[in-house]
């Protein structure tokens, strides 16, 4: 018998139990990068063990991430570094008030010799792009990376371009400091698979960095452990790993329940002005088996819902002006739905 942490596949579901010993297996086959990934990411960066679990699910589920965190916690370090550890190109873009589209995508230039234009690509042809302050850019610049985001191609002129099978975007905000910036729309922001909230380092890991970084340089030098060609073929394990019917509906149940709390017995409707989107309901799913895979399991258990509900939904569900005047977050209701919504 199989018990909650070891589910038994329902009837209706072909799956067995030796399916997923089978999908187990091809986890340990395919996860060999992941162990010398997180020490190789140890060497420079203390704590933020949240951003880095996230950022691997990024990877593994092909989505992209949204941080949010005050300056100096170490966001660009932790995405460049996972970027030489696996080998693969990595573009900073720093965002600003002038920015044109073209300083994102590319554009076309006419080479007077040859009388001819010719493309010349911009920096979100890399496969890792960190989008640093991306609230600081005008709406035409957020829509040209999102758009990129979303079809993972990018048009210049009357040619379209493919970006690359390995493609991620992180992109930061600053949670306090508003002059001068540009919200993302929210259909923008639903794009990002995750949103991210970080805060500063415990007194013990603020101690350790303080012995790691004795020089003014990094204290170490990364090593590439991994290629864009491991990732991908984790992907394809991911996408197989076993969900039962049971979770799949409580999957539905946490998203709708955002939408129409008071059907769920839910009190809240009054500080919710919009729920979570349909992206929800398949990024919880695509993140919940991730979670499974970094762990090692061939099947997602209700935890690996519960663990990812936040980062998934604390961006889509927008709170009325009620909740803002109680100092209700949305996190606070997502919360509140985890309570109430029975586990299977």
């Amino acid at each position: 018998m199989f018990n909650r942490h070891h589910p038994e596949p329902s009837g209706s579901s072909q799956t067995t139990f030796a399916d997923i010993e089978a999908i187990s297996a091809r986890i340990a086959q395919t996860s060999s990068w992941l162990a010398p990934l997180k020490n190789e990411l140890r060497k420079s960066i203390i704590g933020q063990d949240h951003l880095i679990e996230r950022l691997l699910v990024g990877l593994l589920a092909g989505g992209h991430v949204l941080v949010e965190g005050l300056p100096g916690l170490a966001k660009t370090l932790t995405i460049k570094t996972i970027a030489r550890a696996i080998d693969s190109d990595f573009r900073r873009i720093q965002f600003t008030p002038d920015m044109l589209p073209a300083d994102i995508v590319g554009t076309e230039l006419y080479n007077q010799r040859d009388t001819v234009f010719e493309v010349k690509k911009g920096p979100i042809f890399a496969s890792i792009i960190l989008a640093d302050e991306i609230n600081r850019a005008p709406a035409k610049v957020q829509s040209a990376l999102l758009e990129a985001m979303q079809e993972k191609q990018v048009t210049i002129g009357e040619t379209t371009f493919r970006l690359p099978g390995l493609f991620m975007v992180m992109a930061t905000q600053n949670p306090i400091e508003q002059e001068g910036t540009y919200p993302l729309p929210e259909a923008q922001v639903d794009r990002f698979m995750l949103k991210v909230t970080i805060t500063y380092p415990s007194r013990d890991e603020e101690r350790r960095l303080l012995d790691l970084w004795d020089q003014t340089d990094a204290p170490v030098g990364i090593a590439p452990v991994a290629g864009p060609d491991a990732i991908l073929a984790s992907r394809e394990v991911v996408n197989t790993i076993y969900i039962d019917e049971k979770i799949k509906d409580y999957i539905v149940a946490l998203v709708c329940a955002s939408r129409d709390p008071s059907s769920y017995g839910i009190g809240i409707s009054s500080y919710i002005e919009t729920g979570a989107s349909p992206r929800a309901t398949l990024n919880l799913k695509a993140a919940a088996r991730c979670l499974a895979y970094l762990q090692g399991r061939g099947y997602v258990t209700p935890d690996d819902v519960k663990q990812t509900a936040f980062d998934v939904m604390r961006h889509r569900i927008r709170v009325s002006y009620e909740a803002e005047a109680e100092s209700i977050t949305s996190e606070d209701l997502i919360r509140n739905i985890l309570d109430t919504i029975a586990v299977p």
